[in-house]
């Protein structure tokens, strides 16, 4: 081993961090990969020339992106190096922002780079790469909050590129105009100058027009192709446009409405049947000289053998089975060789053959929709209540897997039975019985009276109730009771009887819930006249009244949102849309009781992606089949 002097030591370190300065001043900036952001900031930063410095950051961002790591090439995107890029560098690094913007859902970032951008900031690109800037400045708008410029941008690739695809163009600048609000859409037109881009206006404006019903929506397309028959638009129409147009030719003109009209679910059967034929004859689009109704009794026959019968008679559409068990037998068929619309949902694990389609008041639609509310308050951690019982473990599933979804759990689940004793049931659930249990255990261990004064557990956010009304009046006074009336309480449509008593549901004062816009909205014309000329229209059978009137809707637009992925219906029982599976799902609306009567709730604001509404042919807006 050779010692050597301290003195000399010291010098070798000095020499050593020289060479290792030296080293790093060398590098090779045009070859050397960093594998950090952190490591490439350094390295630019000991580059005297400004140029290959920036050169070097925008490459190894680049690098990143193509390792699918947006993260690490936003910190050198953002990085102070980079933020007055030399004029020559400058579309490189916004065309690098935009693409991690976008991939990183970066809203505040996007709004930034959008910022001083127009949409014609696509031609500073080479023709090369003016497609992927196109997209990319489009995207950023959109997440920006802008959805106009970002349809004009598409629009301006559509003159500029020659390689893009049509019909794929076309549909992105069709889907973006529907998002622009009214006011922004009127204003854009007025100012409008060239011929595509007013073309494309016109076009937006001409199909949301205020009240248009279906059939005046295709025909208002035709006029305007007709009118602008060398827009690229009216060569190629966008797909959904194309669909609209198409369907009043298409509609199902001989329907069979299969409902059990004897027997236990016969109630249920009459209720969906008034709210079919009210709204077949509400509505002013339909063509009663080609449109034929048939009502058919299920009671009396299996349902596969019916289907055979019918399907030998010229019937377009079935709309049937209610019950879940003829709906089984359809499931089991390959292919269905003329379309049905059941009332009902088969199993999740089931396989649906080839023109069915599903429809139904789902408990599962509702306990998403309270998961997604409690997501939107920031609620993380609930106590629930579910009932006992195979509709309640439908229930629990569905809310669950939506929590998780959302990255929200439910702290303690307790099912009950209606005879269960509700305090126990309720002492449980807020952490009660184990504080007492707790003190007694205190008590046993030193021998001695403890002065005890029981608390609830203060992890929970919230309450959610799935309970009937009876029950649901119990429960709430109890929660106070046992120190939890400061949690907020969310529920489905089933703590509602759907009629305004407010002397018994003042007990459920505070509770929020979600129901259908047939027994929330304040203003319904079909409602309206269903009340004057029928019975049984409220409550429990009111909702069913309007699941048979939603049902008339879907079958005439069955094709649509079965093509459309962002179309939807506003219907009597929600929003509705449809899953590449052909299952419809409801949005509901949201209501608070208040003094005993339930309050609506303001909607929340719209978002981008949220489904472009199709305007139902009347001026209108549980227990659920599945149990």
């Amino acid at each position: 081993m050779i010692k050597i002097p301290t003195k000399h030591r010291a010098l070798a370190t000095v020499f050593t961090v020289a060479l290792l300065s030296a080293g790093c001043a060398s590098v090779n900036l045009q070859s050397h990969v960093a594998q950090t952001p952190e490591q490439a900031l350094e390295l630019a930063g000991q580059e005297s020339n400004r140029q290959t410095a920036q050169q070097y950051l925008l490459r190894i961002a680049s690098r990143f992106q193509d390792q699918g790591n947006h993260a690490a090439a936003r910190t050198l995107l953002q990085s102070s190096q980079l933020a007055q890029a030399e004029p020559s560098l400058e579309s490189q690094k916004r065309l690098l922002a935009m693409a991690s913007a976008t991939a990183l859902d970066d809203i505040d970032w996007a709004r930034t780079l959008v910022a001083d951008q127009s949409p014609d900031s696509i031609t500073d690109y080479s023709p090369a790469l003016m497609g992927r800037a196109a997209q990319l400045q489009s995207q950023t708008y959109a997440l920006a909050g802008e959805p106009l410029p970002a349809a004009m941008t598409l629009v301006l690739q559509t003159q500029t590129d020659s390689n893009a695809n049509p019909q794929l163009l076309h549909d992105q600048i069709w889907q973006l105009l529907k998002t622009v609000p009214d006011e922004d859409l009127e204003a854009a037109g007025s100012r409008a100058i060239g011929y595509e881009t007013q073309g494309w206006l016109e076009l937006a404006a001409t199909v949301r027009a205020p009240g248009a019903e279906l059939d005046e929506q295709g025909r208002s397309i035709r006029g305007w192709q007709n009118n602008w028959p060398g827009h690229p638009a009216a060569q190629v129409l966008p797909s959904e446009l194309q669909l609209i147009a198409s369907l009043a030719e298409s509609r199902p003109e001989t329907i069979a409405l299969a409902l059990p009209l004897k027997g236990p679910l016969a109630t249920a059967g009459k209720a969906i049947r008034d709210g079919f034929i009210a709204a077949y004859y509400l509505d002013e689009s339909v063509d009663r000289t080609k449109t034929d109704i048939r009502i058919v009794d299920t009671s009396d026959a299996t349902f596969s053998d019916l289907y055979k019968e019918l399907s030998g008679e010229n019937v377009d559409l079935i709309v049937g089975p209610l019950e879940k068990e003829a709906l089984t037998q359809l499931g089991s068929m390959n292919t269905l060789p003329v379309p049905a619309l059941g009332l009902n949902y088969l199993p999740a694990d089931q396989k649906v053959p080839e023109g069915l389609y599903q429809f139904g008041l789902s408990a599962e639609d509702e306990a998403r929709q309270i998961a997604d509310r409690l997501a939107s308050k920031d609620i993380r951690h609930a106590l629930v209540l579910i009932p006992q019982g195979e509709w309640g473990d439908r229930v629990e599933t569905a809310l669950l897997q939506r929590m998780a979804a959302n990255g929200s759990s439910a702290l303690d689940i307790e099912r009950f039975f209606r005879d269960d004793n509700l305090r126990a049931v309720t002492a449980d659930l807020l952490g009660i019985t184990v504080s007492r249990d707790r003190a007694i255990q205190v008590e046993r261990t030193i021998g001695l009276d403890v002065e005890f004064e029981p608390r609830r557990r203060q992890d929970a956010q919230a309450i959610v109730m799935v309970a009937e009304p009876t029950i649901a009046r119990q429960f709430k006074p109890l929660f106070a009771f046992y120190f939890g009336g400061d949690l907020p309480v969310y529920s489905p449509s089933i703590v509602y009887e759907g009629t305004p008593d407010p002397a018994r549901d003042r007990d459920l004062d505070q509770v929020i819930f979600t129901d259908t816009p047939w027994v929330l909205e304040e203003e319904n014309e079909l409602r309206a006249k269903a009340d004057k000329h029928l019975s049984g229209t409220r409550g429990q059978l009111g909702r069913l009244f309007a699941m048979g009137a939603d049902a008339w809707q879907l079958s005439k637009r069955l094709p649509l949102l079965r093509q459309v992925e962002t179309a939807s219906i506003d219907g009597q029982t929600g929003v509705l849309t449809m899953t590449s599976e052909g299952s419809i799902h409801r949005e509901q609306l949201w209501a608070q009781f208040q003094n005993g009567s339930p309050k609506l709730l303001p909607k929340p604001e719209p978002q981008l992606s949220e489904p472009t509404s199709i305007p139902t042919d009347d001026n209108s807006g549980s227990q659920d089949l599945n149990q």
